[in-house]
């Protein structure tokens, strides 16, 4: 399975994963170094809507849309 997560390389050719994965064992990458610049810091950008994503997920509503998906108890 092919899986793509975004990272950030600095001037000194060092590679930062933006989020954490966890690999059963040892795998090939391929890198491909994009033109544009990253626009926001994801970690950022996940702390500064974390607040009005909560006022939204956070409702009776959202809990009985997506009950079905919850396991059996």
């Amino acid at each position: 399975m092919h899986q793509t997560i975004e990272a950030v390389i600095d001037e000194a050719g060092e590679i930062r994963l933006l989020e954490p994965i966890h690999l059963p064992t040892q795998r090939r990458v391929l890198v491909t170094i994009l033109e544009e610049k990253p626009s926001i810091n994801i970690q950022e950008a996940a702390l500064l809507s974390e607040k009005a994503l909560a006022e939204d997920w956070n409702r009776p509503e959202e809990d009985k849309a997506w009950s079905h998906l919850q396991s059996e108890q």
